[in-house]
């Protein structure tokens, strides 16, 4: 018998449920997947709060890694055995083991701990698209990232140095500064102790930066448009501290011009190879050193609540992954 989490109502960690599942045989184009990790990501926090809204009853998380069990008709693409590794859209990571669709899993590549994976596989792909397909950063530009210590935001900062950006990163204490010093931050402000706008204004002569990565939302929404060089890009990809809200578009012409974008991942991977294309390049920046994915804590998955209280909390740093 496996087991896997179940929501019947939005609210807080205590709404999260475990029962037993007695899963069937995988249907004509799906597999089974026992997991081995299984990865927490704030938009977890979304669903189960019904920021983002889910059809209930509903299972939760959309990242794991582990190993194919059984392949239902159809499946030529994967074998009984083969490790592989999901970001969705699917919801249901959070279980001992699930049948998904063929077409949501990728192969985990030889030599990548199974952990490591469950860290970088939404995450990766998520700073993959954000950097590359979204803000098109080039070479030279200057990029705020908020978070700049957290599961995203250290990716991001080491992604956006190996490209060649100069990096102004964002945390709320000396310990986070240091975590995203180590990551490759150039400047690191303490947002809590200064005044970011004048200090990211000071840091560029005056400029601002050309592309602000916000993954914390309303707290931060006036401190990126502050921040922001004109005609520059805020990215608002994340709602840490809520959804940014009664914008009045006008308000973009008087900070410069700006552009804002807010982009969520399965708009920038729809198909299968635009998929493959955004794995590939997180893992060639893995191999590369580009990135290196921090797994700051873990948790038996059946204590998925007590990780979501501690997310929610800002008790954690880098990633967090739930071990069945």
């Amino acid at each position: 018998m496996d087991r896997a989490a179940r929501i019947t109502k939005t609210g807080g960690p205590e709404v999260i449920e475990w029962v037993d599942v007695d899963l069937p045989d995988p249907s004509p184009g799906e597999v089974r997947m026992r997991n081995t990790a299984v990865g927490l990501n704030y938009i977890d926090v979304y669903f189960r709060t019904g920021l983002y809204p889910a059809q209930l009853p509903t299972g939760l998380g959309s990242e794991a890694v582990g190993v194919v069990e059984a392949v239902g008709e159809g499946v030529d693409t994967l074998a009984v055995g083969d490790r592989v590794g999901t970001f969705g859209p699917t919801h249901g990571a959070y279980s001992t083991a699930r049948n998904v669709p063929a077409s949501s899993l990728m192969k985990v590549p030889d030599g990548v701990d199974d952990r490591i994976a469950a860290a970088l596989f939404l995450k990766g792909c998520t700073a993959e698209f954000l950097v590359e397909r979204c803000a098109n950063v080039r070479p030279g530009q200057t990029v705020l990232v908020h978070a700049a210590a957290g599961g995203v935001g250290h990716l991001l900062v080491g992604w956006l140095k190996h490209i060649g950006a100069t990096v102004i990163g964002t945390v709320g204490s000396p310990e986070k500064a240091a975590q995203a010093t180590a990551a490759g931050a150039d400047h690191v402000l303490l947002h809590k102790q200064v005044d970011v706008a004048k200090e990211v204004r000071a840091l560029t002569g005056g400029k601002g930066a050309d592309v602000v990565l916000d993954g914390v939302g309303k707290a931060m929404w006036d401190v990126s448009l502050a921040s922001t060089a004109r005609r520059g890009l805020i990215v608002s990809y994340g709602n840490a501290s809520g959804a940014v809200d009664g914008v009045n578009l006008g308000i973009l012409a008087r900070h410069g011009s700006l552009f804002v974008s807010r982009p969520t991942l399965f708009d920038y991977y729809v198909t299968p190879e635009e998929r493959q294309a955004g794995v590939d390049r997180v893992f060639e920046m893995l191999a590369k050193g580009a990135i290196v994915p921090e797994i700051g804590q873990t948790f038996p998955l059946e204590d998925a609540a007590e990780a979501h209280r501690a997310l929610e909390a800002g008790e954690t740093k880098g990633a967090t992954v739930l071990i069945p």
